[in-house]
C-alpha cells in the first residue's frame, strides 16, 4: 500500500489508508478478470527510454509514469524507494526495465497499466525479527574485462535494501552483515552474486552480457541495434582511435577499418589521402574521398571538429548502407558522432599534449668533399666551387614542436543536457616556415519537453585556422626539391650578408632564401550551426527536422620580397585573394520504430532534403614594384604596378557558383525475433549541376541477414555466441568535387589585346572565348555494389570478427574527351563514358587472448585485398585509347609520363621504359615501338627483327633482344601497379593494473613506387651544372651514362612495408582527491620502426587518386614523433 510519510492527524492517515485499500481491491478485481490479454498487450507494445545513473528508485518510477500510463503500487514499509540504482534502456519493455532496477529482494506483478511491487518471500521463511548480526565494512573495485572502471554499478546486500553504487574509479564502500552476499549488477553486464564470508576487500570483474548488450549503430537518419544490422558498418569508439599529432580527424582512422586506406602526411598543412574499397572515378580531389556526416548533418567540414570531441565514428562501407545518402556516397560514408552531455552530474575535462617531431630519413646526397672528389675522378668541371660544405637539408630543417589543449564541460538532467569545449592546437613543421595553429569551439545543448515527447537541440561549431607555408610548387622552386639538389659547394649567404643565388643555372634556387624571402599564408574561418527538433507524434512515431548552416572564408596572402628569385625583376610582389563558401541544409524525416509481441521489429523512415551551396565567391589582386618589404602583403596599394594576369579572371576558384539539390528518401527494416532481417532503402536526388536531360537519379538498395546462431542446429554445436550472414546490393552515386558549370557552355577570358580608343590611346582588353562545351546529357557517376559478409563471435565473446566479399562496379565515369571544333565551340567535352571495377575480400578479427584480474591482452587485426580494373574508356560517341598520367619532367625526358589509364589495367598502372642495363657505359632500354626500330634498322626493319610474346623484339642476326639508348614514346610498356595486393592494420592493448600499453602496426604489400626523386638525383650531368647528386653515384651509376636519370622501371621499386605506427604507454592514477576525480598520464611514439626495402625517404605513398605511388621531389619528410600527454577529470 502506497502512503505518503506525512505527519498529520490520525483521521487524515486513516482516510489515506482507506483510499489505498480501495485502489488495491480494484487492482485485484482486475487481476482476476478475463482482461489479462489486454495487460500483456499494453506491456508488450509500450517502449521506454531511460539513461539514469545513481538515482533513487522513486525517481525511476516517476519517470516511467511520465513516459507511459503505468502506475505503481507498493508499501513503503516493505519497499525502500530511496535505494540508488542505475539503468540504461532504449526502446525497452517494462519487464526489461524492472529486472534492471529492482533489487532481487523484490518481486512485481503487471496487470494492464498497474504494477504491484512486493518484498520477495524466501521459501520456508517468515518475515520475523532476526537476531542482530555483526557488521563489517567491504571495500572493492568493479572493472570490465579490459580493466576499465565501471561507474555507477549497483552493489546491494542480498535480502536487504542496503546498497551503494561505484564511483568514477569503480570503487565502493559498503557496511554489511558478517555473512552477507552481495548482488552486483550493471546494464550490459552479467549479474554476479558474491559471498563476503571471510572477505573485506575484493576486485570484481563484470563480463559483458551478450543477450542484453544492445550496441547502437548509426545508419544514417537513425540508429539500429548492431545485431539487427544487415549492412557493412564498422564502428570505432573514441578509445580505439589512433593517438598522434593530427591536423585532420580522418587520420584517427588509419588502419582501423578494413578497406579504408589512409596515407598520413607529416606536413602540418597537408591532408591525408583517403580511399575506401578502391579508386572508382577518373576525377581527383574530393571526388576520390568518402562523404562526411557530422552529428547527422551531411557534408559538413572536418576542420570544425577537434579529435577530443569525438565520441565514435561509424564507417558505412557497402552500398546497402550508403545508398540512403544517394549521389554523394559512392566512396563510402564516414559518420562522426561527437560527445554529448549526460544527466546526473557535471564533468569538466582537460586534456593536453606536447610533442616533438624529428625527421625519419633524409636523402643521402654528397657533401662538398664527396662532390669534389667525384668530379675530380670523372674529369667533371665544377661550377661555382666557393670552398663551402653546406648541408642544405640541415639548413632548412628543424625539430618541430607541437602542443594541444582541450577543455570541455558537460552535464545536465533528464530534461536538459549540455556539452561545450574549446580546443587550441599549434603545430610546427620540420621544414622551417611551415606552421599551423587552430582554435576551435563547440557548444551543444539539448532540452526535452511535453513529457519527453519533444526534444530540441542546438549545436554550434567554430574554427579559425592559420597556415604558414613556403614554396612547394614548381620544379626547382620548391624547398623540398632544392634542399636535395642545391650545391654544397656554395654558402647560404655571401660575405656581404646577401643570399647566395645563381639565376644563371636553370631551376636553381637557394632553399633557405626560398623560406625567408617568400611568405605563403592562409587564414580559414568557419562557423556551422545546426538546430534539430524531434517530436513523438504517436507511440514509436517520431518527426525529425534539422536545419544547418555553414559559412567558411579563406584568405590567401602571398608575398615575394624584393630579394626573392621567384619574383625576379618585380621588386616585391604581393598577392591577396579571398573565397567565401556558404551552405544550407534542411532535413525533414519521419521515423517509425515498433516491436510487436517481442519478436516483430518494424522500422520505417521517410524524408525530404534540401541543400544549397554558394561557393567560390571571391576575388584576387596582385601588385608589384614596392618601395620596400616593410608592409609585405598588408597594403597592396603600396605596389606601383598591378599585374593584370594576377586578377584571377577566368580562374574557377573566384567564380561564384550556386548548387541546389533536392532529395526524397526512405528506408524500411523488418526483423523477426532478431533472426531474420530485411532492409530496403530508396533515394531520389535532383541536382542543378548536371545536364538538363539528367537532373534526377534514383539510388535503391536491399539487404538481408540471417542470424544462423539462433537456429537449433548451430546452437547444438555450443561453438558460436553469435553467427550472422549478410547479403546485399545497392546503388549510390558520386557528385563530390563536382564543378557546377561542368555541364554548361562557359565563356571566359582567354587573353588580351590592345584596343585603340577614339582618342588614340591604347588599352588592354580581355578577349573572350569558349572554355567549356555544354553537355545536356551529363549525368551522375553510378556505383553498384554487391556485398556478402559473415559476422561471428566465439568463446564467450573472447573472439569476434567479420569476413566480407564485395564486387563494386562504377559506370558512367566522367572524363574529358577531345571533340571536333566544327561541331563544338571548344575542343574538349565532358561526358559519361568510363567504367571501373573493384573486387575485394576483407577480414577483421578482435580477440582477448588473456584476461585475468590484473592483466588483459586485447588484439585486433584487419586485412584487406582489393583488385582494381579499368573496364571501359570509350563508347560509340567518345573514344580514347588511354590517358597518360604522372609526368616526372625529368631533364631531357620532359614528355615521359609514368602511368597510363587503360582498359584491362588498374588505375595507377605504371607504363614506363624497361631498363636493359649498360651498353658501352650508357643505360639502354628495351624497344617496344616501331619508331625506335626504324631509327636502328631503317624502314625495312620487319625483316631484321622478330616480335616476342611480351612485346619486345629479337635481333635476327645477333639473337639478342633489341635495345636503344634513345627510347621513344612508344617504347614504354606495363611494368607494375601502384595498387597494393594487401593492406594490414594490427592493434594490441595490454593492461596491467593501472598500466596500459597500446601498440599499433600497419602494413602495405604488393605495390610499386616510382622513385622519381632518386632518378632526378642520379643525373651525373647535374654535377657539371652546379647541382648535387646522390652519394651512391660513386657505385651505382657510371659517369658516362647520360641516361642515368631516365625514368624507367630501374627506379620502380617495391613499396612493401610494415611500420610500428604508434606505441602508447599510459598510467591511470584514478581519483586524486575530491576535486580531481581522474588523472591519466601517457607517452606516445609514432613511426618508431619501419621495415621496408624502399630506397626513398619513406614508403608510405598515396594509394588514392589518379596518380598513386609517385615519389617525385615534393615529398614532405616523414617524421618520428614523441608525445607526452595528460587527461584530467574534475
Amino acid at each position: 500500500m502506497k502512503k505518503k510519510k506525512l505527519k498529520q492527524q490520525f483521521l487524515l492517515q486513516e482516510l489515506k489508508k482507506l483510499f489505498c485499500i480501495m485502489k488495491l481491491v480494484f487492482f485485484f478485481l482486475l487481476l482476476s478478470s478475463n482482461l489479462v490479454w489486454a495487460g500483456q498487450t499494453y506491456a508488450q507494445i509500450t517502449s521506454l527510454d531511460l539513461d539514469l545513473k545513481n538515482v533513487e528508485l522513486e525517481e525511476v518510477f516517476d519517470i516511467i509514469r511520465r513516459q507511459s500510463e503505468f502506475e505503481f503500487f507498493y508499501n513503503n514499509d516493505q519497499v525502500n524507494t530511496s535505494v540508488k540504482v542505475s539503468v540504461k534502456a532504449k526502446n525497452a519493455d517494462i519487464q526489461t526495465v524492472l529486472e534492471q532496477v529492482l533489487p532481487d529482494i523484490y518481486e512485481y506483478t503487471i496487470n494492464d497499466r498497474y504494477i504491484l511491487v512486493n518484498k520477495r518471500k524466501e521459501a520456508g521463511t517468515e518475515l520475523s525479527p532476526q537476531p542482530q548480526q555483526t557488521k563489517k565494512t567491504i571495500t572493492g573495485k568493479i572493472t570490465d574485462v579490459q580493466g576499465e572502471p565501471i561507474i555507477g554499478a549497483n552493489i546491494i546486500e542480498q535480502g536487504t535494501t542496503n546498497g551503494t553504487v561505484t564511483d568514477v574509479d569503480g570503487n565502493f564502500i559498503l557496511s554489511v552483515d558478517e555473512n552477507a552476499v552481495l548482488h552486483i549488477s550493471y546494464i550490459g553486464y552479467l549479474t554476479q552474486k558474491i559471498n563476503t564470508v571471510g572477505r573485506n576487500t575484493m576486485q570484481i570483474t563484470l563480463q559483458e552480457d551478450m543477450q542484453s548488450l544492445e550496441e547502437l549503430v548509426v545508419i544514417g537518419y537513425g540508429s539500429m541495434a548492431r545485431k539487427d544490422v544487415t549492412s557493412s558498418i564498422t564502428t570505432v569508439s573514441a578509445e580505439k582511435l589512433n593517438v598522434g599529432v593530427f591536423s585532420d580527424p580522418a587520420q584517427l582512422l588509419q588502419g582501423k577499418v578494413p578497406g579504408l586506406t589512409i596515407t598520413q602526411s607529416s606536413n602540418p598543412n597537408g591532408s591525408p589521402s583517403i580511399t575506401l574499397r578502391g579508386a572508382s572515378t577518373f576525377r581527383d580531389g574530393a571526388a576520390q574521398e568518402p562523404y562526411y556526416v557530422i552529428d547527422g548533418v551531411p557534408g559538413m567540414s572536418l576542420a570544425l571538429i577537434a579529435p577530443d570531441d569525438i565520441e565514435s565514428i561509424d564507417v558505412l562501407r557497402d552500398a546497402t548502407a550508403t545508398a540512403i545518402y544517394g549521389s554523394k556516397a559512392a566512396n563510402g560514408v564516414i559518420i562522426i558522432n561527437t560527445k554529448k552531455g549526460r544527466a546526473g552530474y557535471t564533468s569538466i575535462n582537460y586534456s593536453a599534449y606536447i610533442a616533438s617531431d624529428e625527421i625519419l630519413k633524409n636523402w643521402d646526397v654528397m657533401d662538398g668533399d664527396q662532390l669534389r672528389r667525384y668530379a675530380r675522378e670523372n674529369n667533371i668541371t665544377l661550377v661555382n666551387d666557393l670552398g663551402a660544405n653546406t648541408d642544405w637539408q640541415k639548413e632548412v630543417q628543424r625539430t618541430g614542436w607541437s602542443h594541444n589543449h582541450n577543455v570541455s564541460i558537460s552535464g545536465g538532467s533528464e530534461q536538459a543536457s549540455y556539452n561545450s569545449s574549446i580546443n587550441y592546437m599549434e603545430r610546427q613543421g620540420v621544414i622551417k616556415g611551415t606552421d599551423m595553429d587552430r582554435l576551435t569551439g563547440r557548444a551543444f545543448m539539448e532540452a526535452k519537453g511535453m513529457n519527453n515527447r519533444l526534444t530540441l537541440s542546438f549545436n554550434i561549431n567554430t574554427s579559425i585556422t592559420n597556415r604558414r607555408s613556403v614554396p612547394f610548387d614548381g620544379q626547382g622552386q620548391s624547398v623540398l626539391d632544392a634542399m636535395s639538389y642545391y650545391s654544397p659547394l656554395v654558402p647560404v649567404r655571401n660575405e656581404d650578408g646577401t643570399w647566395y643565388e645563381d639565376s644563371g643555372i636553370s631551376q636553381n634556387y637557394n632553399p633557405v632564401a626560398l623560406i625567408y624571402e617568400n611568405m605563403y599564408d592562409t587564414e580559414n574561418k568557419q562557423i556551422q550551426g545546426n538546430a534539430k527538433a524531434s517530436l513523438e507524434i504517436a507511440k514509436g512515431l517520431l518527426y525529425n527536422m534539422s536545419l544547418a548552416y555553414q559559412n567558411e572564408q579563406y584568405i590567401f596572402s602571398n608575398y615575394n620580397t624584393t630579394q626573392s628569385l621567384i619574383a625576379l625583376g618585380m621588386n616585391g610582389k604581393a598577392d591577396r585573394s579571398t573565397v567565401n563558401n556558404k551552405k544550407k541544409v534542411l532535413e525533414s524525416y519521419f521515423n517509425y520504430d515498433r516491436t510487436f509481441r517481442d519478436i516483430h521489429k518494424l522500422g520505417l523512415m521517410a524524408g525530404y532534403s534540401w541543400e544549397e551551396s554558394n561557393d567560390n565567391d571571391g576575388f584576387k589582386l596582385t601588385t608589384y614594384n614596392f618601395y620596400n618589404d616593410a608592409l609585405s602583403y598588408y597594403n597592396l596599394g603600396m605596389g606601383n604596378k598591378v599585374d593584370i594576369n594576377g586578377l584571377g579572371l577566368g580562374d574557377g576558384r573566384y567564380m561564384l557558383s550556386t548548387l541546389r539539390m533536392i532529395s526524397f528518401y526512405g528506408r524500411a527494416n523488418y526483423s523477426f525475433n532478431s533472426k531474420y532481417m530485411l532492409q530496403a532503402t530508396l533515394r531520389r536526388d535532383g541536382s542543378s549541376a548536371f545536364g538538363k536531360n539528367n537532373r534526377w537519379a534514383t539510388f535503391p538498395s536491399a539487404s538481408v541477414a540471417w542470424r544462423i546462431s539462433e537456429e537449433s542446429f548451430i546452437k547444438d554445436l555450443n561453438l558460436f555466441d553469435d553467427l550472422k550472414l549478410r547479403l546485399g546490393y545497392g546503388i549510390s552515386g558520386n557528385a563530390l568535387g563536382f564543378d557546377v558549370f561542368t555541364a554548361t557552355q562557359v565563356y571566359g577570358a582567354t587573353g588580351w589585346f590592345e584596343y585603340v580608343t577614339p582618342s588614340g590611346e591604347t588599352e588592354l582588353v580581355h578577349t573572350l572565348g569558349p572554355t567549356r562545351n555544354a553537355n545536356p546529357d551529363l549525368k551522375w557517376e553510378r556505383t553498384g555494389m554487391f556485398n556478402v559478409g559473415i559476422d561471428f563471435t566465439l568463446f564467450n565473446n573472447r573472439l569476434n570478427g567479420t569476413i566480407e566479399y564485395y564486387n563494386k562496379s562504377t559506370k558512367d565515369l566522367i572524363a574529358d574527351y577531345q571533340v571536333s571544333t566544327t561541331r563544338y565551340p571548344y575542343n574538349w567535352l565532358t561526358a559519361n563514358v568510363g567504367e571501373v571495377s573493384n573486387k575485394g575480400v576483407e577480414l577483421s578479427l578482435t580477440a582477448i587472448p588473456v584476461k585475468t584480474n590484473n592483466f588483459n591482452w586485447e588484439t585486433s587485426l584487419n586485412l584487406s585485398h582489393n583488385k582494381n580494373r579499368v573496364e571501359r574508356l570509350s563508347n560509340d560517341t567518345y573514344s580514347v585509347d588511354y590517358f597518360d598520367r604522372a609526368n616526372l619532367n625529368a631533364a631531357g625526358f620532359a614528355t615521359a609520363t609514368q602511368q597510363r589509364v587503360m582498359e584491362g589495367y588498374p588505375i595507377g598502372q605504371f607504363y614506363t621504359w624497361q631498363w636493359a642495363g649498360y651498353n658501352e657505359g650508357v643505360s639502354h632500354f628495351y624497344v617496344y615501338g616501331e619508331g625506335s626500330l626504324r631509327d636502328l634498322y631503317g624502314e625495312d626493319f620487319a625483316s631484321k627483327v622478330s616480335k616476342q610474346g611480351d612485346g619486345r623484339y629479337l635481333d635476327n642476326q645477333t639473337g639478342e633482344l633489341v635495345t636503344t639508348a634513345k627510347p621513344l614514346y612508344d617504347d614504354r610498356t606495363a611494368t607494375g601497379s601502384a595498387q597494393p595486393v594487401l593492406t594490414l592494420g594490427w592493434n594490441n592493448t595490454l593492461s596491467y593494473k593501472n598500466w596500459t600499453l597500446t601498440a599499433f602496426f600497419q602494413g602495405v604489400f604488393g605495390n610499386k613506387i616510382m622513385n622519381g626523386t632518386r632518378a632526378f638525383l642520379s643525373n651525373y650531368a647535374s654535377v657539371g651544372n652546379g647541382k648535387n647528386v646522390l652519394a651512391s653515384m660513386f657505385d651505382d651509376n657510371l659517369a658516362t651514362d647520360y641516361n642515368s636519370h631516365a625514368p624507367s622501371d630501374r627506379y620502380l621499386e617495391r613499396g612493401d612495408y610494415v611500420r610500428l605506427s604508434s606505441l602508447t604507454l599510459g598510467y591511470n592514477f584514478g581519483a586524486i582527491n575530491e576535486y580531481i576525480k581522474g588523472l591519466r598520464l601517457f607517452v606516445t611514439g609514432n613511426n618508431l620502426i619501419t621495415i621496408t626495402g624502399y630506397k626513398g625517404i619513406d614508403p608510405e605513398m598515396s594509394l588514392g587518386g589518379l596518380e598513386p605511388g609517385i615519389d617525385n621531389r615534393q615529398t614532405y619528410p616523414r617524421t618520428r614523433t614523441l608525445m607526452l600527454g595528460v587527461n584530467v577529470n574534475f
